[in-house]
């Protein structure tokens, strides 16, 4: 059987379907990997980096071109990643597995259609292009907040944790910034402001290290910081960086600034 029959034949099933069956298989996968200890399952994150993967190309099939292959699957691939590794810091029992798991459920089948719709190529005006970018912005914060507090409890030197920061930053930011205009290349503008807020993480992260802070309220600022600037960045990209929208931003990292100085302990 070669590529086009299974191809075709993948294509009989409806998206839905489609998105539904892989959003089993990885809630399933996901929920067998809880009962191992990491220490000695660590060969569950190619698991899940292979299977997240394939899952993401069963879900859309259709239209992928180019840059593509690796814009429309990175979501996918970081939601359950980061899921996986985030779970090991609650204590393992029923009464956290269920509710994360659930979670987790819901979080990949919304990359699912995320991920779908951008590849369909909506217009930007239409709520349903809204939607997705709203919720992959969300996922992207999230994201960078569950791996900087993974990264950050891991007591790594603190200029390897700063650069594993800079790099995650510089991706996710990289990603945003594409789905401004979905092309099938990345222009060199956008790799250039992902790389300043990648920039902009990395000084962050350099000087709050040397600030007694909690692992997760430094996560926090961590990923505060990249809701902020790339959210101003990706207004700026658009040519919708208004008075308001500016002062949302900075009111919400103010007032993140504000509860982190009152928790220091010197």
């Amino acid at each position: 059987m070669n590529y086009q029959v299974i191809y075709s034949i993948m294509g009989r099933i409806e998206k839905r379907v489609r998105f539904i069956i892989s959003t089993l298989i990885l809630t399933t996968i996901l929920l067998i990997s809880t009962f191992f200890f990491f220490d000695k399952a660590w060969f569950f994150i190619p698991v899940f980096i292979i299977v997240s993967y394939l899952c993401t190309f069963f879900s859309i099939l259709e239209g992928i071109e180019k840059i593509e292959w690796a814009t429309l699957f990175l979501m996918p691939v970081l939601v359950t990643i980061s899921f996986y590794l985030f779970y090991f810091l609650f204590p393992v029992r029923w009464l956290t597995r269920i509710p994360f798991v659930t979670f987790y459920a819901i979080s990949i089948y919304a990359m699912f259609l995320v991920s779908n719709i951008f590849n369909v190529g909506v217009e930007k005006s239409l709520q349903l292009y809204r939607a997705a970018f709203s919720v992959n912005y969300f996922y992207q914060s999230l994201v960078m907040f569950l791996f900087s507090n993974l990264i950050l409890s891991l007591k790594l030197n603190f200029l390897l944790s700063v650069l594993f920061l800079f790099l995650l930053g510089t991706v996710i930011a990289t990603h945003l910034f594409w789905s401004i205009k979905l092309e099938l290349y990345l222009e060199k503008q956008i790799i250039q402001f992902g790389l300043l807020v990648g920039f902009i993480i990395l000084q962050t992260s350099l000087i709050a290290s040397f600030i007694p802070l909690q692992t997760s309220i430094m996560a926090l600022l961590i990923s505060c910081v990249f809701y902020s600037v790339g959210g101003l960045t990706y207004l700026y990209l658009d040519q919708r960086l208004f008075k308001e929208t500016v002062r949302e931003y900075l009111f919400v990292l103010g007032f993140v600034l504000i509860v982190i100085i009152l928790t220091i302990n010197w």
